[in-house]
């Protein structure tokens, strides 16, 4: 964390690390986790911030979905949704992703997302609760 400190962004929560299984071919599983963040930079800046990070502990971009050292993306953006060539917020698939919504539960159950309305913690219900069985 002490990196994003560096780059000018406060912390304002951290989420506990969750396991999970990969998504596409790779097969290690991976540390999932979440922050909020504060910082008065636009989404594309801050993504290119990330970008760096990224660069700096490793990341080749190429294959997608394959082994990285470290994947940062904007899941959310408290301006709502946003959209362009280069970035997409509200995550598209996370509403679809465990990995994402458990660790956002723990920092922000009440952030809704921009696109349904629906808070993080009622997403995170809709994909978690039992499904009957058909008979």
């Amino acid at each position: 964390m002490g990196i994003l400190r560096g780059e000018g962004l406060e912390i304002v929560a951290v989420a506990p690390l969750i396991a999970s299984r990969p998504v596409g071919p790779s097969r290690r599983r991976y540390a999932n986790g979440a922050i909020l963040i504060d910082c008065a930079l636009e989404p594309q800046a801050l993504l290119a911030m990330l970008k760096r990070i990224e660069t700096h502990f490793g990341q080749r971009r190429g294959q997608r979905w394959g082994a990285r050292v470290l994947d940062l993306d904007i899941v959310l953006w408290s301006g709502g949704a946003y959209g362009d060539d280069m970035l997409v917020i509200p995550h598209p698939a996370f509403r679809q992703r465990d990995f994402v919504l458990t660790p956002g539960l723990a920092i922000a159950p009440h952030w809704r997302d921009p696109i349904s309305g629906l808070t993080l913690q009622h997403l995170h219900a809709r994909l978690t609760r039992p499904h009957p069985r058909p008979r």
